[in-house]
């Protein structure tokens, strides 16, 4: 069976996750069931990874920093959870491909486009291009998606709301970067 420890984590994850954390979840449903997909929102903690893989009902495979694939362990594990290991200090031409792959098989690729936590508050920073890149390319929809609020023990304190589906219009990567991002922003300030 394929994804098979991606399942099982998921699985037992899930509930541990909505127990702990109590994460609001809104436009849900705004995830198509089927064809190449691309989650695309900001990032402001580590667990985000464990939010975005953990709410929707496909499986989403994520870009990692490398790394985190340094270790055996480290890397049985994250290549186990359908992560595709980026090297972010250049432009990754393997990581691309690997993403390329899998959008062209139907599947989702979840990407943080700040390229790495921001501890800013309310600002996002600049996104990199990947996640308009991959959809151009792929045809595939992006759904943005916005993370807020602050990962409390036992509280209901943080959300996740995803946007509506929508196709790459443009061949000018600037501009549709940064169309996502201000959709991003717009979910941030509570509006979808």
């Amino acid at each position: 069976m394929k994804h098979i420890l991606y399942k099982v984590i998921r699985f037992i994850g899930r509930p541990i996750l909505k127990l702990i954390y109590k994460p609001e979840v809104i436009g849900k449903d705004n995830i198509p069931n089927n064809g190449p997909l691309i989650l695309a929102g900001n990032h402001t903690s580590v667990l985000d990874a464990a939010l975005m893989v953990g709410i929707p009902n496909r499986i989403v495979h994520t870009l990692a920093k490398k790394e985190l694939f340094k270790t055996k362990l480290g890397n049985i594990f994250f290549t186990s959870m359908c992560c595709i290991p980026v090297d972010r200090t250049k432009k990754d031409k393997n990581a691309t491909i690997k993403a390329e792959e899998v959008l062209k098989k139907g599947n989702v690729i979840g990407i943080f486009p700040e390229g790495t936590v921001n501890k800013t508050k309310d600002i996002l920073l600049p996104f990199k291009y990947g996640a308009v890149s991959l959809a151009k390319k792929t045809n595939a929809f992006i759904v943005p998606f916005a993370i807020t609020g602050k990962y409390k023990l036992f509280r209901k304190n943080i959300k996740i709301e995803y946007g509506k589906p929508y196709k790459i219009e443009s061949d000018d990567l600037e501009i549709e970067n940064k169309k996502l991002m201000k959709k991003v922003k717009k979910l941030i300030k509570g509006g979808n």
